[in-house]
């Protein structure tokens, strides 16, 4: 298996660029990427159980690894909801299929999305991680349009080492996050 191009980008671009650019002490503090989630709640899977077998296979499909279903942690019955019934879709990237995964989102998919201006830079939580939600998959080349019965969106989250937004903002831009501000104005 070949090492993924946005993980050598990392090693022999990205890591001496952040150690230069923040003045770091040692080469272990520059941030790095640890995991992507990618997660859907799928509220209308409470009326039919098959689009939990679909999203599976979908998110199976656009992440290129085994997709798990979630299920409720209790009983809501103004939504028909019962604890332990599955209600959303979740895959969690570490390593070589992290990196593989967002070299394709970055270069395949968001290109794809209609009137793109690009994503928000306010997905940052205070802790380093970076939330993104997509209102479609068919934005990923991997899904056939015509046999997608129902438009669901999906939840990306960016996990990373950085402690702060802004060093966080500084990684993902060098892996070639389009964000739709230059600056960013967040410590």
């Amino acid at each position: 298996m070949s090492t993924p191009r946005l993980l050598t980008k990392f090693k022999e671009e990205i890591v001496p660029a952040l150690f230069k650019e923040q003045g770091y002490k040692s080469i272990m503090q520059v941030p790095r990427l640890t995991k992507i989630v990618i997660s859907q709640g799928l509220g209308a899977a409470v009326g039919d159980k098959r689009m939990v077998d679909v999203a599976v296979q979908e998110l199976s499909l656009i992440s290129g690894q085994k997709a798990i279903s979630t299920k409720s942690k209790k009983d809501i019955s103004n939504f028909k909801l019962r604890k332990g019934m599955p209600i959303g879709t979740k895959v969690t990237l570490r390593g070589v299929r992290m990196y593989e995964f967002l070299d394709r989102f970055v270069a395949i998919s968001l290109p794809r999305v209609r009137d793109f201006k690009g994503v928000s830079s306010k997905g940052f939580d205070g802790r380093g991680n970076y939330n993104l939600g997509i209102t479609e998959q068919l934005i990923f080349p991997e899904i056939d349009i015509d046999k997608v019965s129902k438009i669901n969106g999906m939840d990306i989250t960016f996990v990373t080492t950085a402690p702060t937004d802004k060093e966080a903002y500084a990684l993902l831009l060098a892996f070639g996050l389009p964000f739709d501000n230059i600056k960013h104005s967040q410590n």
